[in-house]
């Protein structure tokens, strides 16, 4: 379940689970902590999240000077949805893939070092996830990752498929 955040027509952002005020950094702080963030319009309800999580995509560009080249900038802009749509669902594979590798990785490593009688070092964020976040909780996040990889493998699939 995501940790909802109203955003008000002042810009103010509210964690409705902390009950206080959040800042930018403070939301890719949560999220660089494994949670999930849903943005929504205090006075209708409507999914900012996208735009919020853009807005700290840009803050970064701005602070650590242009990260994206600019001609990949204009033509994003120039060529409009479509070809945002595209670059959108590649990212999105291009970064499941990567996550997935990494955990092949780690499972290989963890399956090596025990074969070898060493200890498996766990890693510190995922060590104190463990120890703050429930049983069930752990559960739905990697039931909803399980179903977003089998959305993708579908997507893939039916790619194939239409290319024959």
């Amino acid at each position: 379940m995501a940790h909802v955040v109203k955003r008000y027509s002042n810009r103010k952002l509210y964690d409705t689970e902390e009950s206080r005020y959040v800042t930018l950094d403070e939301i890719e702080e949560m999220i660089r902590g494994g949670k999930e963030i849903a943005v929504v319009d205090a006075a209708t309800g409507e999914d900012l999240t996208s735009v919020t999580l853009t807005q700290i995509i840009l803050e970064n560009e701005r602070n650590r000077r242009a990260n994206l080249p600019s001609a990949f900038l204009h033509q994003l802009i120039k060529h409009g949805e479509a070809w945002q749509d595209l670059v959108q669902r590649s990212m999105k594979s291009s970064l499941e893939n990567i996550m997935g590798s990494q955990r092949e990785m780690e499972r290989v490593w963890r399956e090596w070092t025990t074969r070898a009688g060493w200890p498996f070092p766990a890693r510190p964020e995922a060590a104190k996830r463990e120890a703050t976040e429930p049983d069930a909780d752990r559960l739905r996040e990697e039931v909803s990752s399980l179903r977003e990889r089998l959305r993708s493998l579908e997507e893939r699939l039916e790619k194939r498929r239409d290319a024959k």
